[in-house]
């Protein structure tokens, strides 16, 4: 019995070593953010391409409250 305990922990230990190595290769992208992309979920009054107009809407988005937290005050 004891036998088939230190089996099982052992098995069960070895396993944990299995894990395949993380990396962080995500989404590459060759092109800056503010070129947008060929979809209609985009944000009215922002044009793809436009970068003084990206950097707007980020301000905007900031100031009006996409933060939870500016809200709850």
């Amino acid at each position: 019995m004891m036998r088939l305990a230190l089996l099982t922990v052992a098995v069960i230990g070895l396993a944990a070593c299995g894990e395949k190595p993380q990396t962080a290769a995500g989404v590459k992208s060759d092109t800056a953010a503010f070129q947008g992309t060929n979809n209609a979920f985009n944000a009215p009054g922002w044009k793809a391409g436009d970068k003084t107009a990206w950097e707007q809407q980020l301000k905007t988005r900031a100031q009006a409250g996409q933060n939870e937290y500016n809200r709850v005050k």
